[in-house]
């Protein structure tokens, strides 16, 4: 069985945590599935790219994730998303999916 690239997994974390939070009306709801799916885009940067290129993309996830509602004040939530999620995708296909 093929795997989902860890960049899609990465920026489908992003995007989909913020749809449930904002469809659902339940941050942690959203919160949840951000987490879910940085757990498993973690596992796969590890399993691909090693134990220091995994913990970098980790923490390019959670500066994305952070850095998306200040850039949100300017932009609007959704292109702020978008570019975070980009951003952490096009990361992660560099580090850990272009190897494949």
């Amino acid at each position: 069985m093929a795997k989902v690239p860890s960049a899609v997994v990465a920026a489908g974390g992003l995007v989909g945590g913020y749809g449930v939070a904002r469809w659902t009306k339940k941050r942690p709801l959203g919160g949840a599935v951000l987490a879910v799916a940085g757990a498993a885009a973690a596992r796969q940067w590890r399993e691909r790219a090693g134990g220091p290129a995994a913990g970098a993309l980790t923490a390019a996830y959670v500066v994305a994730f952070a850095g998306s509602h200040p850039l949100a004040k300017r932009v609007g939530a959704w292109p702020a998303v978008f570019s975070a999620a980009g951003a952490v995708g096009l990361a992660s296909w560099a580090v850990a999916d272009r190897r494949r």
